[in-house]
């Protein structure tokens, strides 16, 4: 049986049904580790080049053709030296679930597992940097949103606990040997903590901001996260996304702005926990009435 069915002139195998699937999910992978990263404005400005370079040799144009050409000729190298720390992600993911350490079941799990968390606790973060900056300890804290930091979590100390703000209070606790570094949020778990950031060397940022902050503008620089950051020198805290730095935010600022980058409203603290006590408020309500 080396057909599948027949469309047109084509006969379809069900081994090229297979072969799309296998390069579908790899392009998918491919596409979750680069969004939200730097590295995805490079391999679209490459992509750009070869769709360019493809348009001039249709038209004919010699001069352009010749130029554009010795790119695409040296292609597959110059993406392996460009995305080399993406290439290496891509290769730790795939020994973790690799068929041959968990089986095939866990592999396809491990591609196509779902996960469902609730809201971002952010009167719990919001609440922790508020005694920070009060005590004058010093905090930094990422919250990822669509890359999930995985090589910079690996940097650290692995946790995947609820966040509470007495956790956040016992890891930058000056004598903790935790304290040293950055905490990783994602989808409502600290992941990790302990974590080492690329620093920026925007010369622009003043000099009086120390390594913490520069480490939160170098994060958001490569990625979509968004950092905060509490100074150990004056306890101001500060926002940081996109590579830009907002100092002195009050904890009512610092809660409205988490609220709106990560799509909750100001009240919210936990979604399913507030969906519920909404409907039974709901519920009595009724009741009484």
């Amino acid at each position: 049986m080396t057909g599948l069915f027949v469309l047109g002139f084509l006969q379809i195998r069900l081994l090229d049904v297979l072969d799309v699937v296998l390069v579908a999910i790899l392009i998918y992978q491919l596409y979750l580790l680069l969004r939200g990263t730097g590295a995805m404005n490079i391999f679209l400005g490459i992509l750009s080049i070869y769709l360019i370079w493809w348009l001039v040799r249709i038209f004919e144009m010699e001069l352009l053709t010749a130029i554009l050409g010795q790119f695409i000729s040296v292609g597959v190298l110059a993406l392996i030296i460009v995305f080399q720390p993406e290439i290496r992600r891509f290769l730790l993911v795939l020994g973790k679930r690799s068929i041959l350490r968990r089986g095939s079941r866990g592999f396809l799990k491990g591609f196509w597992q779902m996960e469902t968390e609730g809201d971002l606790n952010i009167p719990a973060i919001v609440n922790a940097l508020e005694t920070f900056s009060e005590q004058k300890t010093g905090a930094l804290i990422v919250i990822t949103q669509k890359n999930e930091l995985e090589s910079f979590i690996e940097t650290g100390q692995r946790m995947d606990a609820r966040i509470s703000e007495q956790l956040l209070g016992s890891i930058f606790y000056r004598n903790s040997p935790l304290h040293d570094g950055a905490v990783i949020i994602s989808k409502n778990r600290i992941l990790a903590s302990r974590c080492v950031l690329p620093v920026s060397e925007i010369k622009r940022i003043p000099s009086a901001l120390g390594l913490r902050h520069r480490a939160a503008i170098g994060i958001t620089e490569q990625t979509d996260a968004v950092a905060l950051v509490v100074s150990e020198e004056d306890g101001k805290i500060s926002w940081c996304k996109s590579g830009q730095i907002k100092r002195n935010i009050k904890p009512l600022q610092l809660k409205e702005l988490l609220a709106k980058e990560f799509l909750q409203k100001p009240g919210d603290t936990n979604g399913t926990k507030d969906k519920f006590s909404f409907f039974t408020s709901m519920i009595r309500q009724k009741r009484s009435g």
